[in-house]
């Protein structure tokens, strides 16, 4: 699969043009992290965001010194580690790889630097920061509730 496709997929850039989507791939590297690697670690700094090409990354919020909690896995076309794009670009949860996982890393401040230099892609990859943040609380609320789909 080619980043385009990937870029594509990602509800981060949901309704940018092929032109636009052009503009983001340029600032991707292709990463592959190794099972139980961390992408991004709770209560650290976050540089990078990653857009997940294959395989599976645990989100996993640490709720003490000795206990942690994987409270959503994250697979292909998901972002991971969007703090790296927003300040103080710290991690609100740990993201580890469950399988062998290769993403596309984007700096988050040379995104963010697109978005200012390109207002209308800004506004429309903000919008798909604050999808992709909602659809996670959403995830969460439903996990914390233990609603099912057979509910």
């Amino acid at each position: 699969m080619n980043r385009l496709d990937v870029l594509r997929g990602c509800d981060l850039f949901h309704g940018l043009s092929d032109e636009q989507l052009g503009v983001v791939e340029k600032l991707c590297t292709t990463e592959v992290f190794e099972p139980g690697e961390n992408l991004g670690k709770q209560g650290c700094k976050q540089d990078k965001i990653f857009v997940i090409e294959e395989g599976t990354v645990a989100i996993i919020l640490e709720v003490g010194p000795l206990s942690q909690r994987q409270v959503q896995a994250a697979s292909k076309f998901d972002v991971v580690c969007w703090s790296g794009a927003i300040e103080p670009n710290i991690c609100t949860a740990t993201a580890r790889a469950i399988e062998k996982t290769k993403v596309l890393a984007l700096n988050g401040k040379e995104f963010c630097g697109v978005c200012l230099t390109h207002p209308d892609m800004g506004g429309r990859m903000c919008r798909g920061v604050a999808r992709v943040i909602a659809d996670r609380l959403r995830q969460a609320y439903i996990q914390l509730l233990g609603v099912t789909s057979q509910d």
